[in-house]
């Protein structure tokens, strides 16, 4: 299957029309704030949104088969945006200097936008960056972000990707500017996906309901096999409380190596989402104590970003959210 591309990228977005005319229309009135908060769920197209607003800002012209806020991918500032080299572009995210998704983002990073809205674009209207995403920030870098909020740069415009704006310091998002972008629906998502990869309709629509109506959320599902864990997960509910155990340990094979992490927190998704989906369910019908269930549902939610955090052994971390699923179909 073929690997989604990084937003940089990417020159179509479907469904956000809206946050696009809102961001055009402020540029063209003369009245563009420096600071934008970009919400909704992952995989949405907030950040292909933030390089497509970037690319406009920084001088790109306008390219109307490519959208409100689109410009060709052949014209100079695009080809520069795409190899990382505009000098009147900086982008903060996890990835680190060796290519490598770090655990969050360091404080360092952020202190860069200071200096880089300190100077004059050299080449461009403006200076632009992108934190991708503010999520993502540790307490010391979100801190350090409230000074450039503070001091509103000459030509000088911030794009901040948040997926759970709710999150973030009070006061960062009272000096943001924000855009909210939707779900564009289960059929939408599903249409999204069959035009980008090789998968059946009924696949499509499997990985769209998973993603909750994200279009680039069931892209990044399919070429990551979310199928195949979603079928996993499912398995090993439907066995309890008795566990399979060469399936468990063949699937604790796949949270090895660099891949792991992703698989592992993918699983945990799973069995998180498929556990909520049948509690709700017993809830409504008034069928006893769920407390257990919650507890396990709890632990799915936890166990992923701890064993990150904390660099947990993720087998150990999974035979632990085994037996707190087998304790709870005892009951």
């Amino acid at each position: 299957m073929a690997e989604t591309p990084h937003p940089r990228e990417a020159f179509q977005l479907i469904g956000h029309e809206g946050p696009e005319a809102a961001l055009e229309d402020a540029r063209g009135r003369g009245r563009l704030h420096h600071a934008w908060l970009l919400t909704g769920p992952e995989g949405v197209g907030k950040a292909t949104f933030a390089y497509r607003a970037a690319r406009r800002l920084l001088g790109a012209p306008a390219d109307a088969a490519h959208g409100v806020l689109g410009s060709s991918p052949d014209h100079p500032v695009s080809r520069q945006v795409m190899a990382r080299s505009h000098p009147d572009l900086l982008v903060i995210e996890r990835e680190g200097p060796d290519g490598k998704p770090r655990k969050v983002i360091p404080v360092d990073d952020v202190r860069k936008l200071a200096e880089f809205f300190s100077k004059s674009p050299a080449s461009a209207p403006h200076r632009v960056a992108i934190i991708d995403a503010a999520d993502d920030l540790n307490s010391n870098a979100a801190n350090a972000l409230l000074k450039p909020l503070e001091e509103p740069p000459e030509r000088g415009v911030l794009l901040m990707v948040a997926h759970a704006p709710g999150r973030l310091l009070p006061t960062i998002r009272s000096r943001c500017r924000r855009l909210a972008f939707q779900p564009l629906g289960v059929e939408a998502a599903a249409e999204f996906v069959r035009s980008r990869q090789d998968v059946t309709e009924e696949a499509a629509l499997r990985l769209a309901r998973m993603a909750g109506g994200a279009p680039g959320r069931a892209w990044t599902l399919a070429a990551g096999q979310a199928l195949a864990m979603d079928d996993a997960a499912k398995a090993l509910l439907a066995g309890l409380p008795k566990i399979d155990e060469a399936m468990a340990l063949a699937l604790s094979e796949k949270f090895r190596g660099g891949e792991g992490q992703t698989q592992f927190n993918l699983l945990f998704d799973r069995l998180a989402e498929r556990i909520h989906g049948f509690t709700a369910e017993r809830a409504a019908q008034g069928q006893g104590s769920l407390d257990r269930w919650v507890r396990a549902w709890e632990t799915l939610q936890r166990l992923p970003r701890e064993v990150e955090a904390l660099n947990l052994d993720r087998t150990d971390a999974f035979f632990s959210a085994l037996e707190d699923l087998r304790l709870a179909a005892r009951t």
